[in-house]
């Protein structure tokens, strides 16, 4: 099946065996902290070691300013407003094509591992029920071992609904039993499609004594922080030694990215001189780190400037693996980058575009227009900012009132951009035309199924305070 698969697909590029393919994201790990962009303080030998192995992207963006609509993006290829999934904490509507399910069709095993909040529940990480609709069996994973939200040390998950305890740091856990759903479909001799979203470097910060002691001269909270990315890195190099021994490093495609930009109140900084923190349409709220591994086909390790995004992996995977283009929903903002896995190319053919809370940004290779819109900036004149990337790094020079000409394209690019994410919202998209039912954003406090977990869970270090406040 998978020879005849391979033979008909015009599309499959990769000679032989289907490539597996491990999505990984961090929670909150800005653009500046690797070691890589020679971080003054953060040491990460690991993630150092895989961009000198692979694909290092200077120009990676993630598919929004906050958690929920990057994964949203990831998932389906799409600008997250037009799935549904407009800040964090948002469901994605069912009516979305995704990524999960359009492996799951062509063959592989399919696991998620770690943070989820694409089902519409807000609040610290709790288990995913096993009846949630919109949790991941809902979108094509057959395997997860998940929560709603973040989750710090010794978190409770779900396994596939079932509750369970763990001990230990939270990413080395979801690397753990990511592994061993990895190694069960080697010995079955199935491609696996593989998902891993840390927890880690999202607040509340618990990090070991061990982990924390390179950073005794910084504060408490960055110490906590630090830590708990020492141990991120740490897991990655568990996971790469892991696809190593079990023989299948060559022909598994192996992406890092994050979810947003970092966090503000750090010292040293964590956007690496880039304007702004999460939640915010500058640099240091969408650019991210970012690389691919995958040595059978990258086997000339390179640092490309190429603008590319989380928008980009759902397409560049359905080349990779020869999905059919009735996999994706359109329209599709993202491009497939596998031209650019084994060389440089031209500059980018389908401009970035980004809209988080009535705001709107677009990337067109050197030059970015963002519009304030309706946002949290609305008061804060001008209402448009025109920045060249290449040459104003940190966006400190608008020049709206200077490059008339470029303003008034990129403008025309945003205003495009806008009317058909508008067009999505509506739900034209789908064959319905409009949007079906979908879960609320609530708190999971609010539904009865968690309401018998109460009384136990208030002794937990992670929830007790939390449903204190909200059960008063």
């Amino acid at each position: 099946m998978r020879f005849i698969f391979l033979l008909f697909t015009s599309a499959t590029w990769v000679v032989g065996a289907l490539p597996n393919v491990v999505l990984v994201m961090a929670d909150d790990q800005g653009w500046g902290q690797t070691g890589y962009y020679n971080h003054p303080v953060l040491k990460t030998p690991h993630l150092d070691a895989m961009a000198k192995a692979g694909l290092r992207f200077d120009r990676f963006y993630a598919g929004g300013p906050v958690c929920s609509p990057t994964r949203a993006t990831v998932l389906t290829g799409r600008t997250h407003d037009r799935a549904g999934v407009f800040d964090h904490g948002y469901a994605l509507r069912s009516q979305e094509k995704t990524l999960a399910q359009a492996m799951k069709q062509a063959g592989y095993a399919t696991g998620h591992f770690g943070k989820w909040h694409l089902n519409g529940l807000r609040g610290p990480g709790v288990p995913i029920l096993k009846n949630d609709t919109h949790g991941p069996k809902g979108f094509g994973f057959d395997v997860w071992v998940s929560v709603t939200n973040f989750f710090e040390r010794d978190p409770l998950m779900s396994r596939g609904g079932k509750f369970e305890d763990f001990k230990g740091d939270s990413s080395e856990i979801v690397v753990d039993e990511a592994l061993k759903f990895i190694t069960a479909k080697v010995k079955e001799d199935q491609s696996f499609f593989t998902v891993l979203w840390y927890g880690t470097p999202h607040s509340p910060w618990v990090a070991t004594e061990v982990d924390k002691k390179p950073f005794t001269k910084l504060s408490a909270k960055a110490q906590e922080h630090y830590g708990e990315l020492v141990a991120m890195d740490r897991s990655i190099g568990t996971l790469r030694r892991g696809l190593r021994e079990l023989g299948v490093e060559q022909n598994t495609l192996l992406w890092f990215t994050s979810d947003n930009g970092g966090l503000p109140g750090f010292s040293p900084d964590t956007t690496g001189g880039l304007r702004d923190y999460k939640g915010s349409m500058y640099e240091g709220g969408l650019r991210v780190p970012a690389i691919i591994e995958w040595p059978k086909v990258i086997t000339k390790p390179r640092i490309t400037k190429h603008p590319a995004g989380a928008v980009d992996i759902f397409p560049t995977i359905a080349q990779a693996v020869g999905l059919p283009a009735s996999s994706i929903l359109q329209p599709q903002d993202g491009v497939s980058l596998v031209p650019l896995l084994t060389k440089e190319i031209g500059p980018r053919k389908k401009p970035l575009i980004f809209s988080s809370r009535g705001r709107a940004a677009v990337i067109d290779n050197d030059w970015k227009i963002i519009f304030f819109g309706d946002g949290p900036q609305k008061s804060t004149p001008p209402r448009f900012a025109l920045y060249n990337l290449v040459k104003d790094i940190d966006e400190s020079d608008n020049l709206m009132q200077k490059q008339t000409n470029v303003g008034k394209r990129m403008a025309a690019l945003l205003g495009k951009a806008k009317a058909s994410i508008a067009s999505s919202v509506e739900g034209k998209d789908y064959p319905e035309g409009k949007v079906g039912p979908q879960p609320p954003r609530i708190f999971w406090h609010t539904l009865e199924a968690y309401k018998p977990f109460f009384e136990e869970w208030r002794k937990r270090p992670e929830y007790g305070a939390w449903l204190k406040k909200r059960l008063k």
